[in-house]
């Protein structure tokens, strides 16, 4: 939250639609990567400026770009489009809450990519543009997520290069979806090992991967909630540009991100109620320890009484009542013999009631 607020200052005096980057990269390359396709063909070029862009005729453009940092050239690439400012602004915006938005030429959506990184969940802005023989799509960071789903466009799998380009958004979202399930497996892994580490021995390391499954399923919570807002505009909005023929993928989509989000609350769970067994095994720790002391304590507690009584310094020459064991020849060790009897009965009685 600090992280958005301090790059929330940038924009602080600007107009609406001022084209500023929202985010940490930085760099000079952008990658941009142009792919066109149809039932029988398909070419695609990595273009080094926007000023190669031309008409895509017949057949579909996806245009992927894998870098937003250098707002000119997102401005350049979105004014060939004729994508209004606003949208543009957004684009560059990475704290931006996923959404969708018909802009009635095309529909835009925001959404999040997940993946783990050094260990460590990383969230990643991705717009995506929907238009009439068009997709156009911007991730935040170098890494293209989306190769999966352009080598499918290579080899002809499915009916990618037979439908539209509503049909291609599908694929795209349905990409970043699949991403949420294998991040959820992998967090899934981790609540488990922490369990047994909580059984076995806690630490303060378990403490800590503890607070940091909390922090990945809240950034988990953050990303997916707002896409059922999305998907479910996506399947009721009137528009040319969202075909019938890919609604029922839109409906799929939906599920996914109900199972998704149940998925995520159901391991909130699981990590709320870890905190409270770590909390429960520290406190049976601890409990452990003082039953130790405490045992320790009570044996030495009649030995101090029978050193405590042996220690007073009364004179034996005034009267024969004043400790006359002191002049016992035994005396010094029929007293460690009686704090041996008394630490032995002590030790027979703990053990008969199971105390250690």
């Amino acid at each position: 939250m600090k992280k958005i607020l301090k790059n929330s200052r940038k924009k602080v005096g600007q107009l609406p639609g001022s084209l500023i980057y929202m985010g940490d990269r930085t760099g000079n390359g952008i990658k941009i990567n142009a792919a066109h396709y149809g039932r029988e063909n398909f070419y695609e070029k990595n273009i080094l400026s926007p000023e190669e862009l031309k008409p895509s005729g017949e057949g579909i453009l996806w245009l992927n770009v894998d870098g937003i940092h250098i707002p000119e050239t997102i401005g350049n690439i979105c004014d060939k489009f004729g994508i209004h400012p606003l949208t543009q602004e957004d684009i560059l915006n990475t704290a931006h809450r996923p959404k969708a938005e018909d802009n009635g030429s095309y529909i835009f959506i925001v959404m999040k990519m997940l993946g783990f990184q050094s260990g460590s969940l990383l969230s990643e802005q991705v717009s995506l543009i929907i238009g009439k023989n068009y997709v156009l799509s911007f991730q935040e960071n170098a890494t293209d997520e989306f190769e999966t789903v352009r080598e499918n466009l290579r080899k002809n799998k499915g009916k990618i290069r037979e439908l539209g380009p509503d049909y291609l958004a599908y694929r795209l979202l349905d990409f970043v979806l699949d991403n949420y399930f294998a991040v959820l497996e992998k967090i899934g892994d981790e609540i488990e090992n922490v369990e047994d580490e909580l059984v076995e021995n806690p630490t303060r390391q378990t403490l800590e991967k503890i607070y940091k499954l909390k922090g990945e399923m809240i950034i988990i919570r953050r990303a997916v909630w707002p896409l059922r807002e999305v998907i479910s505009s996506l399947e009721k909005t009137e528009t040319e540009l969202i075909s019938k023929s890919t609604q029922p993928y839109l409906r799929d989509l939906y599920d996914h991100i109900v199972q998704l989000i149940d998925t995520n609350e159901n391991y909130r769970e699981m990590a709320a109620g870890l905190m409270d067994i770590y909390l429960s095994s520290v406190s049976n720790k601890l409990n452990e320890i003082m039953k130790v002391l405490t045992i320790i304590s009570t044996f030495f507690i009649p030995l101090n009484f029978i050193a405590g009584i042996y220690g007073m310094n009364f004179n034996t020459g005034i009267s024969k009542y004043n400790m006359p064991e002191l002049n016992f020849y035994l005396g010094y060790p029929m007293v460690l013999f009686l704090m041996f009897l008394v630490s032995l009965g002590l030790f027979i009685y703990f053990k008969r009631k199971k105390w250690f």
